[in-house]
């Protein structure tokens, strides 16, 4: 026989012993994050649960270079983070999106700080418009558009690079139950049609386990990793998932890390 063991690829994250400490003004250390170890596999979904306080952001604007680690190692690609890239896209809290331009002319801000020909890079900003439900919006400016449909545009924009990486730091926060659950689907819809890897951070237990391959739980500061939870449910996922008992297992297995503290909503 010839058969062949199938090789798993590579991560294209690795977290090992990361710790990140501030000094306050007064002269005081502040753990954010205590001996952090995870892998993230290329083309995967991970969510990061945890308290308000935790490190979540910490660790992901380390990741996304715009903080400095402290010790141990983290590498993407085997080569560590050492600053901005272009291999990662980053979705904050808010679209964060320049209100006299368009949303086609946000999408192409990266483009336009890297330098690398606008022209050229237009259609394409126009296919990820598209990718994300807002054909015909254009040459819409942040104004007319709903809260839900800004942070669409968000999305179009940390993908116009063709980053390996997607980076979501509570994105959907700041919507309504009902738009927030649309964005979750439209978000798994993307990254379907994407096959980019994404990494999003959240309050939401649900949330968490509705989007992910695995989640990532995080406990009250010093943050550390207190459990990582593969999400064995089929794909593609939909919303009446959400009141399965296997869905409900889940999320009890990691409201159980919070509830004596009522630190998480649900």
């Amino acid at each position: 026989m010839n058969d062949k063991v199938p090789v798993a690829a590579p991560p294209l994250i690795r977290a090992t012993g990361l710790n990140k400490t501030y000094a306050t003004q007064d002269g005081q250390q502040i753990i954010a994050l205590s001996d952090i170890d995870f892998e993230i596999a290329p083309g995967s979904f991970v969510t990061v649960v945890g308290p308000s306080g935790c490190g979540k952001s910490t660790l992901l604007k380390i990741m996304a270079g715009i903080l400095p680690g402290g010790t141990g190692t983290l590498n993407m690609s085997g080569r560590p983070i050492s600053g901005p890239s272009r291999n990662v896209g980053v979705v904050f809290q808010a679209p964060v999106l320049l209100p006299w331009r368009t949303a086609l002319e946000n999408v192409l801000v990266p483009i336009e700080i890297q330098r690398r020909g606008r022209t050229a890079h237009i259609d394409k900003a126009r296919g990820l418009l598209r990718m994300v439900g807002l054909d015909g919006f254009e040459d819409k400016y942040p104004g007319e558009l709903s809260g839900g449909m800004q942070q669409r545009v968000g999305i179009a924009r940390a993908l116009i690079h063709d980053p390996d990486l997607l980076l979501m730091d509570e994105p959907f926060g700041a919507l309504d139950a009902m738009t927030r659950e649309s964005m979750n689907l439209e978000l798994l819809r993307i990254w379907t049609g994407s096959g980019k890897t994404v990494m999003l951070v959240t309050h939401s237990i649900p949330e968490a386990v509705f989007l992910a391959d695995r989640v990532i739980v995080m406990s009250p500061r010093p943050g550390r990793i207190t459990e990582i939870i593969d999400v064995d449910l089929p794909r593609p996922r939909r919303l009446s998932m959400m009141s399965t008992a296997p869905f409900g297992e889940l999320t009890d297995t990691i409201r159980r890390h919070f509830g004596a503290l009522g630190a998480l909503d649900s």
